[in-house]
């Protein structure tokens, strides 16, 4: 994590990296001065140099996708990461130290995701902005509100950023000044609804005075009003979930003052009027949204494909098919290198049969997807496993060979099992496996035929097989959907050239499951709203290739009409979201803010038997590793350092 120190007296400002362009990754919009340096009393003297500091806000964003910064990639149960990799082959690349969370080291002493200071830092940073901007001489007045309203947005989600860790935290309406005293200096923790009461006004504040759209490429990375009113739409739903709303597992977390953090007073109102808020943030996100002409992805047609492989491209490019229609925000300020390096490293080689085997810096394919991931995802029926008809008395793990129906997700006559066939379209188009077919890192797609799509094969004696204690498979499944097919080895076979795309921070699905989650919970499934929460959820199944809700449930499950309360359609939501969203640094946020990480975690992580040379071992289910989550996991520690210093910041429970 970069320091930033003395920040009031003098400020090192960041490029500006408000946009890459669409042919290359590193065509960022340099604007750091010509010394590197300015301070407070000349950064607003002029335009040039205010645009600057308008950067340096924005440089303190944080870096989703980047396997070093982003708790939600390594550090939940989604992605599991070889144990043991050496800095000097793989680590130093991309880093593990996220997967220390999700093996539950986390501790007081030693805070992993750790960006406390760094994100009041960008607070304060934001402030010196909205107090100076209006001194500009050089700008128009309307430039000067959506300057400060872009501050205001990111002022909103770096104490949103901390929410979501921490729960109750110092809200800075102002930064203090630099001569405040000791007493002033040490604040105190605000309670949870108080916490996102503001981050909401701030939103508010800021939405009116932002761009409808941005108005060209070179802006792409600031923010909005549909950014903004869909980060609006989140926090609501954020507000609303049980994590925050009436948690009563926090009910000794009480300050010094007597202040409950997390109220237990609430009524049953006050509680659903979360969600009625949430309903109605989420709407007026999504039709921001319409305007702006953002609607569901679908591939462009760029070759000629069948049915299933437009599908294939459609699934994995919502994604990764760089500011495609569908996102709504994607970071810019994601570390590039790491991003690279990621796909460089932890996917497998998918032209060894081309190129030849070779480590090199390419391909080590350390990252598996555990075996419950795999299973979550739906059958072609558009249903969890245990609840289609037509699974009931299937051995999930029987041997089974690839077929003619199957010929463009698995090798027709390679010997997989049950479990990978009759799946949803997501389960071919976001994970790898023994035996399944990878569209990628070809010349050209035009009417591709099974033959001409790789093949991987983790079994030993295969191709791809582990080959040393710094490569994979870790579990038997890779998460296809993170790597572009555009992504390519090198003529001799040591390097991947990859293709970069922004972060989906925010993107149309993620919006209108979370319009669905609201409206099921403000109301049940037979409300006023209804119809549209069915539209919306349904429309993400259409896209996916899957039958809509009540067809599914109706016509192919052993639980017809389960739609029909509200905790059956809550199951529903919650597993659409993580199908849907699967890899895009959302499950891990979504368990615990719905208290669903213990029993999830409780399940640990299983794979197969990587290591079998032959199918009947390969495909044998073993526990590569116990999950711990307690109750103090839901929020992270503050340091311990952090509390000496300021001893009226209460500690987290259990920490």
């Amino acid at each position: 994590m970069n320091k930033r120190t003395d920040i009031i007296k003098k400020i090192k400002l960041a490029a500006l990296a408000l946009t890459i362009g669409l042919t290359a990754c590193n065509e960022y919009l340099d604007v750091v001065p010509d010394d590197g340096m300015a301070t407070i009393e000349t950064a607003f003297n002029l335009r040039s140099t205010a645009i600057r500091y308008l950067g340096t806000c924005y440089s303190y964003m944080t870096e989703e996708g980047t396997s070093g910064y982003d708790p939600a990639l390594l550090g939940g149960d989604e992605l599991w990461d070889l144990v043991g990799r050496r800095v000097t082959n793989t680590a130093g690349r991309v880093p593990s130290s996220m997967f220390q969370i999700a093996r539950g080291l986390q501790s007081a002493t030693t805070v992993y995701a750790n960006d406390w200071a760094y994100m009041y830092q960008g607070i304060r940073c934001c402030d010196i902005l909205i107090e100076n901007v209006d001194q500009v001489p050089d700008m128009q007045e309307w430039e000067k509100k959506q300057w400060k309203a872009e501050a205001k947005f990111l002022k909103a989600y770096f104490h949103f950023n901390l929410i979501r860790k921490w729960g109750p935290i110092p809200i800075v309406r102002e930064s203090l000044p630099i001569d405040a005293d000791v007493e002033q200096v040490r604040v105190y923790r605000d309670p949870i609804d108080d916490c996102f009461d503001y981050v909401i006004e701030l939103l508010d504040e800021a939405i009116p005075d932002l761009p409808q759209v941005n108005p060209s490429v070179d802006e792409y990375g600031r923010t909005n009003q549909v950014i903004a009113a869909s980060l609006k739409a989140r926090v609501s739903v954020y507000a609303a979930s049980p994590l925050f709303n009436n948690n009563v597992d926090q009910a000794p977390l009480v300050d010094a003052r007597g202040i409950q953090l997390f109220p237990q007073d609430k009524s049953e109102a006050e509680q659903q009027k979360r969600w009625e808020d949430a309903v109605v943030a989420c709407k007026e996100a999504i039709d921001l949204a319409k305007l702006a002409n953002i609607q569901l992805y679908e591939y462009d047609h760029e070759y000629r494909v069948n049915d299933t492989l437009y599908l294939d491209f459609t699934l994995r490019g919502m994604m990764c098919d760089r500011w495609n229609e569908e996102i709504i925000w994607g970071n810019t300020q994601s570390n590039w290198t790491q991003l690279s390096m990621w796909q460089q490293l932890t996917g497998p080689n998918l032209q060894y049969k081309d190129l030849g085997w070779r480590h090199a810096l390419s391909c080590y394919a350390f990252i598996g997807v555990p075996l419950k991931i795999a299973e979550q995802f739906y059958t072609s029926n558009g249903l969890p496993l245990n609840f289609d008809r037509e699974r009931l008395g299937k051995d999930e793990y029987a041997l089974r060979d690839g077929d003619a129906a199957h010929s463009y997700y698995i090798e027709q006559g390679y010997t997989t099992i049950q479990l990978n066939f009759e799946r949803e379209p997501r389960f071919y188009a976001f994970l790898g496996f023994d035996g399944g077919k990878w569209v990628g890192s070809l010349t050209s797609y035009n009417d591709l035929q099974p033959k001409d799509i790789y093949t991987i094969e983790n079994r030993m004696g295969k191709a791809l097989a582990k080959s040393s204690s710094e490569s994979g498979p870790v579990t038997g499944y890779y998460p296809k959907k993170m790597y572009p097919y555009r992504n390519r080895m090198s003529a001799d076979g040591s390097a991947l050239s990859t293709y970069w795309y922004p972060w989906p921070m925010i993107r149309l699905a993620d919006l209108y499951l979370l319009y669905a989650e609201a409206i099921n919970e403000a109301e049940g499934p037979s409300g006023a709203h209804s119809a549209e929460m069915f539209e919306h959820i349904n429309a993400v199944r259409e896209r996916a290739g899957i039958p809509d809700v009540k067809t599914s449930w109706d016509q192919h499950s052993t639980s017809p009409g389960r739609y029909n309360s509200k905790a059956g359609m809550r199951e529903i939501i919650h597993r659409e979201r993580l199908n849907e969203l699967a890899f895009e640094s959302q499950r891990f946020w979504d368990l615990r803010r719905w208290k669903e990480a213990s029993s999830e975690y409780a399940k640990n992580i299983y794979g197969f038997r990587v290591i079998a040379p032959n199918p009947e071992e390969y495909y044998t289910k073993i526990l590569i590793a116990e999950q711990p989550f307690a109750q103090k996991n839901y929020f992270w520690p503050i340091q311990t350092g952090t509390i000496e210093r300021n001893p009226n910041l209460i500690q987290n429970l259990g920490w």
